[in-house]
């Protein structure tokens, strides 16, 4: 059953978003209490876009400090996964530190941006470029880095 919920979880994800996406029923509270759970079952077995959407929709949206922290272990559980968005909320969430469980780290929020950078991610880009530019996060300025992420940032918006 475990796998069959696995196969299924990508499937979950899309049923959810587009419930979510809908115009239909958009302020009711049981559309949302069964989008919630849908993303949230997507979530729990895999599926690394529901681990993002879930988790940032709990992280930034969700009430209380219980909904917060679980909202970022479901974020980093996606960006463990290599989700680009989740890699650069993590970036925010160790730079800005959220409670005993995400405390600020200059590491990780520094590895978690330029990975997301190195994926592409426009914010990540330019998180990367003023790091570079102004220094912080442990780092001081780098005028050669600086441009080698300028040229990135600069191929990442031409081409979009």
């Amino acid at each position: 059953m475990r796998l069959l919920m696995k196969l299924f979880a990508p499937l979950l994800f899309w049923i959810a978003y587009l419930l979510f996406r809908s115009s239909l029923l958009r302020s009711s509270k049981r559309k949302h209490d069964l989008v919630m759970k849908i993303f949230r079952l997507a979530a729990d077995n895999g599926s690394r876009r529901a681990l993002s959407v879930y988790g940032h929709l709990l992280h930034f949206r969700g009430d209380g400090e219980a909904n917060r922290v679980q909202g970022a272990l479901y974020l980093q559980r996606a960006a463990e996964l290599g989700d680009v968005k989740a890699l650069f909320q993590m970036g925010r969430i160790y730079e800005q530190g959220f409670g005993p469980q995400f405390r600020i780290d200059e590491v990780r929020a520094r590895d978690a941006y330029r990975h997301a950078a190195e994926l592409g991610h426009p914010l990540a880009l330019k998180r990367m470029v003023e790091l570079y530019r102004d220094g912080g996060l442990g780092m001081a300025p780098d005028a050669e880095q600086l441009q080698q992420w300028l040229q990135k940032q600069g191929t990442q918006v031409s081409a979009g």
